[in-house]
């Protein structure tokens, strides 16, 4: 049978647009569909746009440590429109990027909404589109619970695009956007309390690395609610009164809840043409990304694995040579995965937690040191950093690596490449390290903790 197209990607953000760009080059014709923005979340509502915002908020830290260093600066001042739109330009920017990439690859780009009408069939607003093989690639949502008074909350959509900065937030959730946004709007000036239903957030971190990084918010005057339910939401004067599970009440300018992000699967025509779903919606695929239709396949967060953008890209690449090179098919290694948490001071990390090292090799060897960073032993700032690592005992192979403080993520990328070759405590010990920098420190632990 002819088809319009090999391959019909539905959705440009990350994970979709690699896939369409590599698919093209290996001579497959190629159509993608977006209904929103190119890029995607990660460019438009997520990475990008948030690395940009806690750079802008580390400023208010950045002039105050500047006194000690014989900087003199006077008359200091925010202007929030002024970051949001030049945000907003970069962005609209990096969109126009990613149209050119796309035609530079031969692909078309089709903008509106594709449902599927059978296993080989999308209908558009311009008319009806067939393909060989069809990629969904549509991402994730913010998702906010329902409860009375839900409609006064935002989500981290509309965070980047607030018309005026308020004067006091309250960030519900426990996850990394939930604590990334308290240090965002705490660095650009706004009273902030975090309100989270568990004990402790980050859950399925490592767990020392999340007291820590908690000791450190609370040092950055963020309030830190644990096992606090919000019951409803009320409008009084202006302001977001929240009632909360013990009968108490807290005010608030802003309420932004960031309490997960579902699978966007909905209205898509996968369950007219049997695609198989989970109970949270995500599209369920085996290990080479193939759905229960055999020519549909679906990366990135709308599988709801793992919700990392290098993931996404780095299974739309699989996915473009499986289809269409001449190589054998390759699988995704997800065991050691490096992610940074931008919450201030940054988390890294990769590999495994105490918790998982202790679970799957018993007897393993825990390298920690806690420090002053030097730039502060000049501002007199009590920000501290910790790095961690975890050392299988009887092969000496690192397991796992972990770090709080400036520039984590830099830093872990580095160590992820050793961890990922396989790397031993004795060769984290021969390696001469750079002197004077924090990330040394990897390389001159010497003592286990007991």
């Amino acid at each position: 049978m002819n088809y319009d197209y090999d391959l019909f990607v539905i959705g440009a953000g990350s994970g979709g647009v690699r896939a369409s760009r590599i698919a093209a080059s290996y001579g497959a014709s190629v159509a993608i569909a977006e209904n929103t923005y190119l890029g995607g979340t990660c460019v438009n509502v997520g990475c990008v746009p948030k690395k940009l915002f806690v750079y802008g908020s580390h400023f208010s830290e950045d002039f105050a440590d500047a006194k000690a260093y014989g900087w003199n600066i006077e008359n200091r001042g925010f202007d929030w429109r002024r970051l949001r739109d030049n945000k907003t330009r970069e962005i609209e920017r990096l969109n126009g990027i990613y149209e050119s990439l796309l035609e530079n690859a031969g692909v078309a780009l089709k903008l509106g909404t594709a449902r599927l009408e059978d296993a080989h069939t999308l209908v558009m607003e311009d008319g009806t589109y067939t393909a060989k093989y069809i990629l969904v690639a549509t991402g994730s949502w913010p998702s906010v619970p329902e409860f009375p008074g839900d409609e006064f909350v935002i989500t981290s959509n509309e965070a980047f695009y607030l018309e005026e900065f308020p004067e006091k937030v309250v960030v519900v959730g426990g996850g990394y956007i939930a604590v990334e946004f308290a240090g965002i709007f705490a660095g650009l000036g706004a009273e902030t309390e975090l309100i989270y239903r568990g004990n402790l957030f980050l859950r399925g971190f490592d767990h020392g690395v999340r007291e820590f990084v908690a000791g450190e918010l609370r040092e950055k005057h963020i309030r830190l609610n644990f096992d606090t339910q919000v019951q409803g939401i009320e409008e009084r004067e202006g302001r977001k009164c929240l009632l909360l599970g013990d009968g108490t009440t807290m005010d608030a300018d802003l309420v932004m809840y960031a309490t997960g992000r579902t699978p966007n699967t909905k209205d898509l025509g996968l369950e007219t043409v049997g695609v198989e779903l989970s109970k949270r919606g995500g599209i369920v695929v085996d290990d080479y990304y193939q759905t229960s239709v055999p020519n549909i396949y679906a990366i990135g967060d709308v599988i709801d694995a793992v919700q990392l953008t290098p993931v996404a890209i780095a299974e739309g690449m699989c996915l473009a040579g499986n289809l269409f090179s001449e190589r054998t098919r390759q699988k995704i290694d997800y065991e050691n995965i490096p992610t940074a948490v931008f919450c201030q001071p940054n988390i890294g990390t990769v590999g495994l937690t105490e918790e998982q090292a202790v679970e799957r090799y018993g007897e393993i060897d825990v390298y920690q040191s806690e420090f002053k960073p030097m730039k502060h032993t000049l501002s007199g700032r009590s920000e501290r950093t910790m790095m961690k690592l975890l050392v299988n005992r009887a092969t000496d192979i690192v397991v796992g690596a972990h770090m709080v403080g400036p520039e984590a993520g830099e830093i872990i990328q580095g160590i992820a490449v050793a961890i990922v070759a396989g790397a031993t405590k004795t060769q984290f010990d021969k390696t001469i390290g750079i002197h004077p920098t924090a990330a040394e420190e990897f390389v001159t632990m010497r003592e286990p903790r007991a």
